[in-house]
């Protein structure tokens, strides 16, 4: 599993608010820059976990694994 990912961050009308650049729907809003980086590092882990059950189940029994660099 990756262990980085790209945060877009920025404040707007006294909130910061921020994106994984990678992972689409993992987004955060917070009143501190701080809240928000662990905002988002939380997401981020709830939404690899989420994704990663989601393509268990969707395999079924008889599946491979295979690591795919880039």
């Amino acid at each position: 599993m990756k262990n980085e990912y790209t945060a877009i961050i920025k404040k707007e009308n006294g909130w910061w608010i921020g994106w994984i650049k990678e992972i689409p729907g993992v987004n955060c809003q917070e009143r501190t820059r701080k809240a928000l980086v662990e905002s988002l590092r939380i997401t981020l882990i709830e939404a690899l976990e989420f994704n990663e059950q989601e393509a268990l189940i969707s395999a079924g029994d008889n599946y491979q694994e295979e690591l795919i660099a880039v």
